[in-house]
């Protein structure tokens, strides 16, 4: 209970969103087997899949930034919850009609609303967090997330083979009770104050257009290298990873994938709140180092040891360490460093970005796996992997002089 109290002292409708990310994450069965639907149930080739996700991603590309812009001039919780009564009627559909095309163009689009409501769901943290609670309340956000996803991959895996149409419904129930809890229990959205000397960064700045506080900050584009860089070699963990167990391990690789999904997300949950705590005195950029040096480690682990079951699960560790530091580095990261009045545009930016990049990786891992095999791709994954680790290792440097007030020794803050 010790590592738990650091979590005290949040604003109320922090442990309300918290927990209705856990409550929506128990039911979210289809992602983590959508490579093994596509391949296995509807016989897709990898460089097939590769387009899927890249055109579903591209048709996401103006819900994230019509997200961005709606989360800036209206009420963050409503349009959260709007978004989620869609999604639900979209997931109830998937459950309803035979798998098929159709199937999957409904799950997309409830993944479209997804995309418009995520920047509102991160500027809302930002809001309700003052800027030494920011990664607390990021961790909270993370934990409470992860602790739905615990065993939802295991149940997808097991469900995949006979009653796929059950993993749906489940979904669209668990969004549901989400839904409800947020409309019911969030009720003050307001923004804290914030007078601290490390908020100086967050002031608004309404005049001002998006690309005017990127000419202002041009540090933030690097972020966006690092950042897109890392999303590009994390998404490989639903793609390539799961190819390679089916065909190493046949119609039981979505179990085995599925079990090693759901440690992923048991990791998270023993250890966030001690990395939380440990790691509080590091700068956000040197999480984010630690972080791809991790996800590095934990591919090469993965490939070495390709065929021996338990490997996968020592990777797994090794990998899940290095998504807790970059979601403790990256999400503060941001949204200490742009104006309050900005956060949903210039995230809803980000997403934009991070999906072309991501898309280009995606198409280009899809052709090598193909065309050269599982070597050749992984070693195109290990080397974006390692330009994201150097972006970012020349972002740690750069970034102390373009954000001063942030490296105010603690007394001086204090006393200021």
């Amino acid at each position: 209970m010790t590592l738990l109290n650091q979590y005290r002292g949040l604003r109320r409708e922090i442990y309300i969103l918290a927990f209705g990310r856990m409550v929506t994450n128990l039911g979210s069965m289809i992602w983590p087997v959508m490579t093994m639907i596509l391949s296995q149930k509807l016989g897709f080739s990898a460089a097939e899949i590769s387009y899927f996700f890249v055109g579903s991603s591209l048709i996401m590309l103006p819900a994230s930034l019509i997200g961005g812009k709606l989360t800036d001039r209206f009420n963050k919780k409503w349009l959260i919850v709007c978004c989620d009564c869609v999604s639900i009627l979209c997931f109830l559909l998937c459950a309803a009609i035979p798998l098929g095309i159709g199937t999957i163009l409904f799950f997309v689009f409830a993944g479209v609303l997804q995309s418009v409501e995520h920047p509102a769901y991160d500027a809302l943290f930002a809001d309700l967090s003052t800027t030494q609670d920011r990664e607390r309340a990021y961790s909270l956000e993370y934990l409470g997330g992860n602790l739905g996803l615990v065993l939802s991959p295991t149940i997808a895996g097991l469900l995949f083979k006979d009653y796929l149409w059950l993993s749906f419904l489940i979904s669209g129930v668990s969004i549901a009770l989400s839904t409800v809890l947020i409309a019911t229990r969030v009720r003050d959205v307001s923004p804290v104050e914030d007078l601290s000397e490390e908020a100086a960064y967050q002031e608004k700045k309404d005049g001002a257009s998006v690309f005017a506080i990127f000419r202002e900050n041009p540090i933030l584009i690097l972020y966006l290298l690092c950042g897109t860089l890392y999303s590009a070699a994390y998404r490989q963990y639903t793609f390539i990873m799961p190819l390679d167990m089916a065909a190493v391990h046949g119609d039981t690789g979505a179990v085995i994938f599925g079990t090693v999904s759901s440690l992923n997300c048991i990791i998270v949950v023993l250890f966030t709140p001690l990395i939380t705590r440990l790691f509080a005195s590091v700068r956000d950029t040197g999480k984010m180092l630690t972080s791809r040096l991790l996800i590095f480690a934990g591919y090469g682990l993965f490939l070495l040891l390709l065929g021996f079951v338990p490997g996968y699960y020592m990777a797994m560790l090794i990998f899940t360490w290095g998504e807790i530091f970059d979601v403790l580095g990256g999400g503060p990261y941001l949204s200490t460093r742009v104006p309050a009045s900005h956060r949903g545009r210039i995230n809803g930016l980000l997403s934009v970005a991070f999906v072309l990049v991501v898309g280009c990786i995606d198409l280009a891992v899809g052709q090598i796996y193909d065309r050269a095999g599982s070597i050749w791709a992984w070693a195109l994954i290990l080397t974006v992997t390692l330009l994201s680790a150097a972006a970012t290792i020349l972002l740690k440097a750069m970034d102390k002089k373009a954000f001063p007030k942030l490296y105010l020794p603690q007394k001086q803050k204090k006393t200021e």
